[in-house]
């Protein structure tokens, strides 16, 4: 176990910055599932937003969840003070939090609750690092990733939309253990699923995905006439009942569940995703080897979900639809698409291979390696004896 550096002795602290979404959240579980694994004793602290999803998706890691007073920063300039305002109480809140027991790293996952944090630790000279899922970054890890320490991308694409001297590493994105070693069978006991029918899984992500969830209603008739396929549809709180009233009327073998603590098995039980194009979702995918056709997220600025969706595209291994937001638009979008590929076997199993190629399972180790030596770098000699004994036991 490594040591750390304060007067206290106490176990290494790690700190997480970054929330308001799972795409936020699953990288920094997936690393800090590996850290735990190299280093028992070692503590989290997760300094996220007040949204109820971090609350959700923490439950259940032993960690202390640190809310910030976060507002996001728009261009309309009235919004402005508000931002500045609250990005000041999270500065002092995450400054106060560290004045008392000092993390041996912070790392940022993105977004607004990223920015405060990162900045005390590079104020008290605490090393930092900056997850980077996307092949487009945000604006926050855009304007943080020259002070990083490390920058840690899935894509070599993500590797030039940085400040030039960045500290760009291509390690890929950090999965869950669970995604590798979830079955298929597993995965339909766990939904109340049956063996004898392909699986379609239609997901928004943490937050569901409206445009995604009326797109599938548009094609009910369609799926009820596939008598070899069942789904499995997570759709988000807002629209769960009107879906699932939608799939029973008629009649069709539909699981639907507004969010799942179990997407391990969710993808595990797929033979063909449905999904918003987010980074963390698309690495889960291409861990799992799962064909999928993908609908970005059509509202940010950058849209950095379809740069996210290229990246499998280009490789063969998904379908995207541009999300017309309208079902009069999507509906027979996604139809086409659905009309072809669940029938089509061959085609979904050489998509599946393709996935499979790009998914880097080894992701999440790689990064809390990474951070190890980070910290070792800043520490005095029996942190970095330690370190060494454990990569050692690792080797």
């Amino acid at each position: 176990m490594i040591a750390t550096s304060r007067e206290n002795d106490s176990p290494l602290l790690i700190a997480f910055a970054g929330g308001g979404t799972g795409g936020h959240l699953f990288p920094s579980l997936a690393v800090a599932e590996e850290l735990r694994t190299l280093l028992p004793a070692v503590r989290f602290l997760f300094l996220g937003s007040e949204r109820l999803i971090d609350a959700r998706i923490v439950q259940g890691v032993d960690c202390e969840l640190l809310p910030q007073p976060i507002a996001k920063l728009t261009k309309a300039p009235w919004r402005w003070p508000t931002a500045w305002r609250r990005f000041r109480q999270s500065a002092l809140l995450c400054r106060e939090r560290f004045e008392q027991n000092q993390p041996a790293v912070v790392i940022g996952t993105g977004g607004m609750a990223s920015v405060a944090p990162f900045r005390e630790a590079r104020r008290m000279g605490i090393p930092t690092a900056i997850l980077n899922p996307d092949a487009r970054p945000g604006r926050a890890n855009r304007f943080l990733a020259s002070h990083a320490d490390a920058v840690f991308v899935q894509w070599q694409q993500a590797a030039g939309n940085f400040p030039k001297g960045a500290k760009v590493e291509v390690v890929g994105c950090p999965v869950r253990a669970a995604f590798r070693t979830a079955n298929r069978l597993r995965g339909l006991k766990k939904f109340g699923l049956v063996s004898d029918r392909l699986t379609l899984l239609v997901t928004g992500a943490s937050l569901g995905a409206r445009s995604l969830n009326k797109a599938m209603l548009a094609n009910l008739e369609f799926l009820e006439q596939q008598d070899s396929w069942q789904v499995l549809h997570l759709t988000g709180e807002p629209d769960y009942e009107c879906v699932r009233d939608g799939y029973a009327v008629r009649g069709i073998k539909a699981v639907v569940e507004p969010f799942t603590d179990e997407m391990p098995d969710a993808m595990a039980a797929a033979d063909l995703v449905v999904s918003r194009a987010g980074a963390s979702t698309l690495a889960e995918i291409t861990c799992a080897g799962k064909p999928s056709v993908l609908f970005p997220y059509p509202y940010h600025r950058d849209m950095h979900q379809r740069a996210n969706a290229c990246c499998l595209v280009e490789r063969g291994a998904a379908e995207m639809i541009e999300d017309g937001v309208d079902p009069k638009i999507n509906g027979p979008r996604l139809l086409a698409v659905l009309k072809r590929l669940m029938v089509a076997d061959g085609e979904r199993l050489a998509m599946a291979q393709r996935a499979k190629q790009m998914g880097r399972g080894s992701a999440a180790k790689d990064v809390a390696q990474r951070v190890l030596e980070l910290i070792a770098a800043r520490s005095p000699l029996p942190a970095i004896d330690s370190l060494k004994q454990t990569e050692s036991v690792a080797r």
